[in-house]
């Protein structure tokens, strides 16, 4: 398989989903009282933080790119 570069966004998002989804599981199973609506919160927060790093990300990699870009053409 070959390598592919590092999303760490999609990582955030991958996680935050997880985690809302074993709460959800843990609240239907009766081993923990949540109420239902604290799912939604947790996954737009999770969400929300995963599209930030994205864009950071990208922003980084596309600066990097330009920089090596630029200093080839000299």
């Amino acid at each position: 398989m070959r390598r592919h570069e590092f999303q760490p966004g999609r990582l955030i998002a991958g996680l935050a989903l997880v985690v809302a989804g074993v709460l959800h599981l843990v609240g239907t199973t009766g081993e923990a009282d949540l109420p239902w609506f604290a799912v939604v919160p947790i996954t737009m927060g999770g969400l929300t933080l995963a599209a930030l790093v994205g864009l950071v990300t990208y922003a980084v990699r596309r600066d990097r790119r330009d920089r090596i870009t630029e200093s080839s053409d000299r």
